[in-house]
């Protein structure tokens, strides 16, 4: 498994797979052809969703952290087997993680994670919501304020509003 981590040897495995699939056509062989190039989709679908990323969602879903971290550790190099995006979301789960263990090593993970980049605007609230959150464990109310504000305007469905409140309301504690 570790010999598919590399992101482009996903494409170049998806790619023999068409020309196989040309191959089967050439012979005749036209469901033959068609089951290949459906086959071929799943390599090209991994290259843009990372199957231990996928897994590691899941295991978020039933708050399994141990489980998360099994997944996560399976990636061995972030840099050449996920896209710029994917280690954003990489360093994200391990922010999730630590956040129960060493807020220091959260913080570190989730501000690379908003440095490389997120998809989605809820995963960017998130994870400032989260920092914010840390900030006001170690008493930078101007910071967690200003990541709070950000969250806020992140925030469009207003699914957070509750613990953007709480959080509000812990600030002023300080």
């Amino acid at each position: 498994m570790k010999y598919l981590q590399n992101k482009y040897l996903k494409l170049v495995v998806a790619a023999l797979i068409v020309v196989w699939a040309v191959y089967q056509f050439v012979q005749g062989n036209i469901g033959n052809g068609i089951a290949l190039i459906l086959l071929s989709l799943f390599p090209v679908l991994l290259y843009f969703r990372n199957e231990f990323i996928l897994l590691t969602f899941l295991r978020l879903r039933k708050q399994d952290f141990e489980g998360m971290e099994k997944w996560l550790s399976k990636i061995a190099d972030p840099e050449t087997a996920l896209l710029r995006k994917q280690q954003g979301y990489y360093n994200y789960m391990y922010g999730v993680i630590y956040t129960r263990k060493n807020l220091t090593q959260a913080e570190k993970y989730f501000r690379k994670a908003l440095q490389l980049g997120l998809t989605m605007d809820y995963d960017k609230a998130m994870v400032k919501m989260s920092l914010a959150g840390i900030m006001i464990q170690k008493r930078k109310k101007r910071e967690a304020q200003e990541l709070l504000t950000e969250a806020k305007k992140l925030d469009k469905q207003n699914m957070m509003t509750e613990q953007i409140k709480m959080l509000q309301q812990q600030l002023k504690k300080i």
